[in-house]
C-alpha cells in the first residue's frame, strides 16, 4: 500500500482512544485508523498538534531502520480534516505480555513488577523472552516512546505490530513501557546496527518536528551505544504506563 486509495470514509469511532480516533474506508475498502489534528487533546508537554506527525515519524523510522515494526501510516487528508492515517492491523493484543500469577512466571516470562488485585491477590505483570519483542524494546526506546502498553502490541500473523505512537520522540527523557525485561542486557551485534543507523540520521525522515527532536534521536542512539547495553529505568520518570495493558 501507498496510504489510502481515494477518499476516506468514516465508519465509526474507536472510542477507548484518548484521542479523536476512527475507523475509516478508502475507495478501494482498504481500513485505516484514521486521526485527525482536529481530534487531538492538548498535552502539557507536547508541542500542539503534532501526534499524528509522530505517529507517521515512527513508522517513517521503523521503516529507515529495517525494522518493519509499525503499520504503514501516512499522512493525509480526511473527512475531518489533515490528519494521520494507519493501515488497520486485523489482529488482537498480543498474548506475549500479561498479568500472571507469580507460580506461572516460568522462564520463558520476564517479570516486570508485581501488584496485588483489590482482592489481595498478588500479580506479576510480565512478557515473554521473545526475540520480536526485544527488538520492538529496542525501537521504543529509541524513540522515546512514552505509551508503550499492552494493548499497543498487535499479533499480526506471526509478527508483532507496535501501534500508538503518539507521544514518542521528545527532547526529553519520558520511556514509558512495559517491555523492560532486557534492561542492562548487552546489545548483539544486529541491535548496533539498528543504533549505528539511527545515529547517522542527518536530516528528518519525516515532516513535521522540530530539527531538535530529531537530533535528540541520534542522542539518544549514542548514548545506547555507548552504555553498551539496553537502558534501564531512569528512577526520574514513571517507567510504566497507566494502564500497562
Amino acid at each position: 500500500m501507498t496510504g489510502p486509495q481515494g477518499q476516506l470514509r468514516l465508519v465509526g469511532r474507536l472510542v477507548e482512544a484518548s484521542n479523536g480516533t476512527f475507523l475509516a474506508e478508502d475507495d478501494a475498502g482498504a481500513r485505516w485508523v484514521y486521526k485527525p489534528v482536529a481530534g487531538e487533546a492538548p498535552l502539557w508537554d507536547f508541542p500542539p498538534e503534532t501526534l499524528g506527525r509522530r505517529e507517521v515519524a515512527a513508522y517513517r523510522l521503523s521503516e529507515h531502520l529495517g525494522l518493519g515494526l509499525v503499520p504503514e501510516t501516512v499522512w493525509c487528508e480526511g473527512p475531518l480534516g489533515e490528519g494521520s492515517a494507519q493501515a488497520w492491523i486485523d489482529g488482537a493484543p498480543t498474548d506475549l505480555v500479561g498479568l500472571l500469577r507469580p507460580e506461572d512466571v516460568t522462564e520463558a516470562w520476564l517479570p516486570i513488577v508485581a501488584g496485588a488485585t483489590e482482592d489481595g491477590a498478588t500479580v506479576v505483570l510480565a512478557h515473554r523472552d521473545d526475540p520480536r519483542l526485544r527488538r520492538m524494546a529496542l525501537f521504543d526506546a529509541l524513540l522515546n516512546n512514552s505509551d508503550r502498553k499492552g494493548a499497543h502490541l498487535i499479533a499480526d500473523g506471526e509478527r508483532v505490530r507496535g501501534v500508538d505512537h503518539g507521544v514518542s520522540l521528545h527532547v526529553d527523557a519520558k520511556l514509558r513501557t512495559i517491555l523492560w525485561g532486557w534492561a542492562g542486557d548487552p546489545l548483539t551485534d544486529d541491535e548496533r546496527a539498528v543504533l549505528g543507523l539511527a545515529r547517522d540520521i542527518a536530516a528528518p525522515v519525516a515532516p513535521g518536528l522540530a530539527d531538535e527532536e530529531w537530533a535528540a534521536l541520534s542522542v539518544r542512539a549514542e548514548a545506547i551505544l555507548a552504555a553498551g547495553e539496553f537502558p534501564v529505568p531512569s528512577g526520574r520518570w514513571p517507567s510504566i504506563p497507566w494502564p500497562p495493558l
